[in-house]
């Protein structure tokens, strides 16, 4: 009868600790296969996912032992030491995920100091002691904790100063776990250690492991935002380098130096100025002002219509200025309108006209021009992406606008640009 009893406490002992190891197991290999961590981010993980399961073997043989009626105290006295020796050291390991570049000598000192006196206990009851099959308490019964309780104390500090460096939102993760932690431990205290198959502790610290499975993937999610920022600042620098632009731009005033020595400062000052603003653009992260876009378009417009006079013609039609958006998403559309639209007309002479109006829920901008206009089913040539256009398009989407384009063949094209109107706007 006894055996039979003690058959079904192994069962629902192993039942209970089998969802732990599952979620051990989906944990390792999401990180396996996780693009955002590093190599030493996942040796690090892999080593700490190891003591988590040796840390639940270690809970399910000694309650089971502890549920059976025959002592075997100095096998559940090796076992109790490796549970008390583990803890710390799973403490300290998501040290090293979030700064992995440093050795933390402090933190291994106390695991060092949190193992040798534990050791004490297969020859002193310093630490505990287990006779006839019970637990019993020393009087440095709570080394354990209290060096826990201090890596965890270090941990969610140097968690909250490598937030503050990064400017992330990390810092909730190990805010999150104290107070699980310290719960666990209560209920712990409350149960005891006997009347259960896994310790609330190890349950809190498995699911303290998920929590900061995110610190790597939210860092390298960010890391990767970075990236993709410069990679499309590097894009829009080199899209906003035009060769052709310049080179005309500086032979036309040269040529007004020799006819025209007025116009020619005037066009100067327009040029200077025009290069400021490009330069400000590529380096500015936040929305600009609508009116310093405009103003940025205008400077390019005048550069061209100095050089081809009244085969340019602009028109304004502006109602509305006081919005934001990202800058230079302006000036590449109103240089597309003129020089795939009005310049490849058959006498180069047209119109590009800007339009900004307030909707319902947008701020809208069009520019348009009486080109040639080009079929918009037909993508664009092998090996010539319109870096300035999906410039412009994916920093509007970054701010939740948009921008569209409809041209006719023979008919022009009209690029729009839509900016929400933010509440209270």
């Amino acid at each position: 009868m006894f055996s039979l009893h003690l058959d079904q406490q192994a069962t629902y002992m192993l039942m209970a600790m089998i969802p732990l190891v599952i979620q051990v197991g989906g944990l390792a290999f999401a990180i396996s296969v996780d693009a955002y961590f590093s190599k030493r981010q996942k040796q690090v993980f892999g080593l700490l996912l190891t003591l988590v399961l040796g840390l639940i073997a270690q809970n399910y043989t000694e309650n089971l032992i502890a549920a059976g009626s025959t002592p075997r105290d100095m096998l559940r006295t090796v076992l109790s030491i490796s549970g008390f020796i583990l803890r710390p050291i799973i403490l300290l390991l998501p040290y090293y995920l979030v700064e992995p570049e440093h050795h933390f000598r402090q933190g291994w000192v106390l695991v060092g100091l949190n193992t040798a006196l534990y050791l004490t206990a297969l020859f002193s009851h310093l630490v505990f002691f287990i006779e006839n099959n019970r637990y019993q308490g020393g009087p440095l019964s709570n080394t354990c904790l209290v060096i826990s309780l201090i890596l965890l104390a270090g941990l969610v500090w140097i968690s909250a100063r490598k937030s503050h460096q990064t400017n992330g939102k990390e810092i909730w993760i190990p805010i999150a776990i104290v107070p699980i932690v310290l719960i666990s431990i209560w209920m712990d205290y409350i149960v005891g250690y006997s009347e259960q198959p896994v310790t609330f502790l190890t349950i809190a610290i498995v699911g303290c492991c998920t929590l900061y499975y995110l610190w790597p993937h939210l860092q390298g999610a960010q890391e990767m935002v970075r990236r993709e920022r410069e990679r499309q600042r590097m894009q829009l620098m080199l899209s906003q380098i035009k060769p052709h632009f310049l080179y005309n731009t500086l032979e036309t005033i040269e040529a007004l130096c020799l006819t025209d020595p007025k116009a020619a400062n005037q066009a100067t000052a327009r040029f200077s100025q025009y290069l400021r603003s490009n330069l400000a653009g590529i380096s500015e992260d936040k929305t600009v002002p609508f009116e310093k876009e405009l103003a940025h378009a205008k400077l390019y417009l005048e550069l061209e219509q100095t050089r081809f006079e009244d085969a340019l013609q602009v028109e304004y039609h502006i109602t509305c200025t006081d919005f934001f958006l990202p800058p230079l998403t302006l000036e590449p559309l109103v240089e597309n309108a003129v020089r795939h639209g009005v310049r490849m007309k058959p006498d180069g002479r047209g119109i590009v006209r800007i339009f900004a109006d307030k909707k319902t829920d947008c701020y809208e901008i069009t520019v348009q021009d009486d080109g040639p206009g080009f079929d918009t089913t037909v993508p664009p040539s092998a090996g010539k992406p319109h870096i300035g256009i999906q410039n412009v398009r994916s920093r509007l989407e970054d701010h939740g606008g948009s921008l569209t384009i409809r041209s006719e063949l023979g008919a022009g094209t009209v690029a729009t640009i839509r900016v929400p109107i933010k509440k209270g706007g």
